[in-house]
């Protein structure tokens, strides 16, 4: 089998071949596949960012290695089902099949197939099985995504139990990897002086130098805030603003309501993302939008929204539906404007057509956020842009300014005091259908969510101003054209912010005005409240048991119930405490 088996497809640049079919390599897939034949390894990492093309450069090194005689066998190890047919469908392209529908079960395949494709799960069920296989045959095992191979120890031994003989191996990673202790199977770890290994990569290729080169989408982050209120288990009511500084407790559950499909500020964010989708689709006729949910009942609420606001119906993926690959296919070749996916489509799916994205779940993992992000920066053609809609949320806005960092993996790391690193991958890809994020243990019930735009982050900046949902303001970005050079989005974006600062300069300041009765117990409920937050934090003592002291100290009813004069009395009674105390 020749290097050149994809010769008679079209190229991947400018316009974008079908996945894992570029007959011409690009400058880092040329360079990558040059070090590995000058190296000949057994053991390969390669870590590219996501869109990159990493399974084209993988299916040029198999075709090589099988002209050379060096395998006979390929076995490509996918996280998802869905993977395994959609490296079977670009392997067949180009003239290598493999069988995505193999089962443990079956014990072999076909003398059709030069090869399998096979889950991690399915690996870790049956080792001896595998590694059988591996024998029988000068094998390559391609591993996609490989730090997967670290979900859990039993996946790690058997991965290594199976593929230990393998010819060659070649990992695969485009996400920044696991921040916990399992080692990954055929990884090299170096010490890196702080009493630490740390995952060595044999060629990188970051997202900041895949942008430079055009092969990815630019992404602008457009961040949502809003004022949430809910009542808790103990009955107290809760306001609190998305976005201004927030016990961790406080900003779980004011994250979990703007998620609330109950709530406005859903409603809203789906609105303006659908507006952004229009413009784009004036440049990018095909473009498509996906929100990313963090369950089924929710994702199939955002769907319904979906049909309110646009008038037609959304391709809704959920983890458990035997279809879900045919979906997300049918979904990748139709002009349909919206999928909703729980989970799924968050790691190496590819629709490229996918432009305007919402990240509707408060799964807060670094890894899981780059994934998903991943899903919007394939490029197609110079100029396509990604908009992608997030709770302004600091830890995502975070990781959204850092789109171009680059981690390894590393070993007996110092924790991070604030916990919230990634620890244990699977939990965030488990086939769950109730919620697993921040604020779970904390039952409530929501009562409003209001969305307010915030702000816009691009490339490490932040461009506008607080403003209104459906504002002239908020539109000055939703109608940001859809093809741009990524330096034009900047010069764009410094542009409308510095037209809004001038307009604003130009407003006379209104005479402040006076609050009704109702906005005034409004506003000391929120004081209270938030300092209530506060002695929490301080303290550790429940929201609910503070409510309780406060009420057996200065008497009167439930803070639903009490006037304003009594609020007062609390709020002076909690800020004396905080004085008193040491």
């Amino acid at each position: 089998m020749s290097v050149s088996a994809a010769s008679h497809l079209s190229p991947s640049y400018p316009d974008r071949a079908a996945w894992g079919t570029a007959p011409k390599l690009r400058a880092w897939q040329q360079e990558a596949f040059d070090l590995y034949f000058q190296r000949e390894p057994r053991d390969f990492l390669t870590v590219a960012t996501p869109g990159a093309g990493k399974t084209t450069y993988a299916l040029r090194i198999a075709s090589e290695l099988m002209n050379r005689g060096v395998i006979r066998s390929i076995t490509v190890v996918t996280p998802t089902e869905h993977l395994k047919r959609q490296w079977a469908d670009a392997a067949g392209r180009v003239g290598i099949s493999l069988d995505p529908e193999f089962k443990n079960s079956q014990g072999a395949t076909s003398r059709d197939y030069v090869g399998v494709a096979v889950t991690y799960a399915q690996v870790a069920m049956h080792p001896a099985l595998h590694r059988a296989r591996t024998e029988a045959r000068k094998t390559l095992v391609i591993f996609d995504e490989v730090h997967h191979a670290g979900d859990a120890k039993s996946w790690g031994d058997g991965i290594r139990e199976a593929f230990d003989p393998a010819t060659r191996r070649l990992q695969l990673t485009g996400t920044p990897f696991r921040s916990d202790d399992n080692p990954i199977p055929f990884v090299a770890y170096a010490e890196d002086g702080d009493g630490a290994l740390r995952s060595v990569s044999d060629y990188s290729y970051g997202y900041g130098p895949a942008l430079a080169d055009g092969v990815v989408r630019p992404v602008i982050f457009l961040a949502y805030s809003g004022e949430m209120k809910w009542r808790t288990r103990a009955g107290d009511e809760i306001t609190a603003t998305l976005g201004t500084p927030l016990t961790k407790d406080q900003l779980g559950q004011a994250w979990r309501a703007a998620l609330d499909p109950k709530g406005d500020w859903i409603r809203q964010v789906i609105t303006a993302a659908d507006r952004r989708l229009t413009e784009v689709r004036r440049g990018m006729p095909d473009a498509g939008g996906l929100i990313i949910a963090t369950d089924h009942e929710t994702a199939r609420a955002y769907a319904k929204h979906l049909r309110t606001v646009t008038g037609e119906g959304a391709t809704v993926v959920l983890s458990d539906d035997p279809g879900a690959s045919k979906k997300i296919k049918e979904f990748g070749l139709s002009t349909q404007r919206w999928l909703v996916a729980v989970r799924m489509v968050s790691e190496g799916v590819d629709i490229p057509r996918l432009a305007v994205g919402i990240y509707a779940t408060s799964i807060s993992t670094p890894l899981f956020f780059a994934q998903a992000i991943g899903r919007f920066v394939r490029m197609r053609k110079r100029g396509e842009t990604a908009s992608v809609f997030v709770p302004s949320v600091p830890l995502l806005l975070t990781f959204a300014a850092e789109m171009e960092a680059e981690r390894d993996h590393i070993l007996n790391r110092k924790r991070d005091e604030d916990g919230l690193d990634d620890l244990l991958l699977e939990q965030a890809q488990r086939e769950q259908k109730q919620p697993d994020a921040l604020g779970d243990e904390l039952p409530f019930q929501t009562l409003e969510a209001s969305a307010t735009f915030d702000r816009v982050l691009f490339d490490g900046g932040e461009f506008g101003t607080a403003a209104a949902s459906g504002s002239p303001e908020e539109e000055d970005f939703l109608g940001l054209p859809g093809l741009l050079e990524p330096d034009q989005v900047a010069s764009l974006l410094r542009k409308r912010q510095a037209d809004q600062q001038a307009a604003k300069r130009r407003q006379p300041k209104p005479a402040p005005a006076e609050l009704a009765p109702h906005e005034v117990i409004h506003e000391l409920r929120k004081e209270l409240n938030g300092l209530v937050g506060a002695w929490n934090h301080r303290t550790g003592q429940p929201h609910g048991v503070i409510h309780a002291d406060l009420r057996r100290s200065c008497g009167g009813p439930p803070i639903a119930q009490a006037s304003a004069e009594q609020i007062r009395e609390r709020i002076a009674m909690i800020r004396r405490w905080a004085s008193q105390r040491k």
